[in-house]
């Protein structure tokens, strides 16, 4: 891990928030410029996401497609949203890249939190895409799923946990993840609300390191001044509650126990102050990065302004301390 660390931090170092590459990849993958640069995306009419629901595979919840366990990759998973991405490193970067890690993981806990597999491969390929193109950053074009237990974990410094909610890890996943946290790992948790979604997570985490303890990140804290200069917490809501918000005004899931309109950012530190776990609560981002071509309001108003920044600034802060 040591490494291929080594390798992207000397790289992040002289990274530019805003430099892209040309690359052969459909339009709307470059309509993201500097925020105050405003383009305008492609709006997808409501009859044709329709038409696409209706050819896409089967699913293991509601709009969440079934990945099996020999699909290793993002990039072997149908797009269930409006396509992904494609690109391609030179050949000297073929290994020496950053990847996008998602865990795969069984579910427990809290019944009502949904799989590991939710807005995959769509968000997984988005954010690396944005991430190659706003930094000087190479990242796989495929993404990655692997188990906390797969002897390659150690390969990857950034590992992501969707809806941790349902979060239930093994007792040999519990020692996994603690070897891989301690020894230099980043882990990110996304995508869950309310106190009890919370309060599973928590208790699974403090399996994992019991000697820890989740805190507030403040908004002076150096993850919000990196790529993004980034001065609130915002709150992405899920495509629908998106769109709808802007007849509403609501960005929070209703449908849940206890507080969902307050924004958490919360980390776990080691001993010497590297944070090893960042868990953003009440928050969806994981939509925004995967639905940012279905919805020029969704987009502009939460992929490009909240979940896009922080997704960036997360990684690159993880991958330079």
């Amino acid at each position: 891990m040591a490494g291929k660390l080594a390798g992207i931090r000397s790289r992040l170092a002289a990274a530019s928030p805003w430099r892209t590459r040309k690359t052969a990849i459909p339009r709307k993958w470059n309509a993201l410029a500097p925020l105050a640069s405003r383009l305008v995306l492609v709006v997808v009419c409501i009859s044709f996401s329709f038409l696409v629901l209706g050819q896409r595979r089967f699913r293991s919840g509601w709009g969440e497609t079934f990945i099996g366990e020999t699909e290793r990759t993002a990039r072997e998973v149908r797009s269930h949203s409006t396509g992904t991405p494609v690109w391609t490193n030179p050949p000297a970067f073929s290994t020496d890249v950053f990847t996008f890690a998602r865990i795969r993981r069984d579910s427990g806990g809290f019944s009502r939190g949904a799989p590991w597999s939710t807005d995959a491969p769509d968000s997984d390929l988005n954010l690396s895409y944005r991430l190659q193109q706003l930094t000087s950053m190479k990242v796989d074009p495929d993404g990655r799923f692997l188990r906390l237990t797969d002897p390659d974990l150690p390969r990857y410094p950034f590992i992501y946990m969707v809806e941790p909610g349902s979060l239930y890890l093994s007792e040999p996943e519990i020692a996994a993840l603690r070897k891989y946290l301690l020894n230099g790992g980043f882990l990110m948790l996304d995508d869950f609300w309310g106190d009890s979604e919370w309060d599973n997570a928590e208790d699974v985490l403090k399996r994992v390191l019991p000697e820890r303890s989740f805190v507030e990140l403040s908004l002076d804290h150096p993850i919000y001044h990196g790529v993004f200069e980034i001065k609130s917490k915002g709150q992405v809501p899920n495509i629908r509650t998106g769109e709808m918000s802007q007849y509403t005004g609501v960005t929070y899931e209703e449908n849940h126990d206890g507080d969902t309109r307050t924004v958490h950012h919360r980390a776990l530190f080691d001993e010497k102050g590297r944070m090893m776990v960042i868990a953003t609560h009440n928050t969806d981002n994981g939509d925004g990065w995967e639905r940012e071509g279905e919805s020029d309001f969704f987009f502009r108003n939460f992929s490009e302004k909240i979940s896009y920044p922080l997704g960036i600034n997360i990684i690159y802060y993880a991958m330079t301390h």
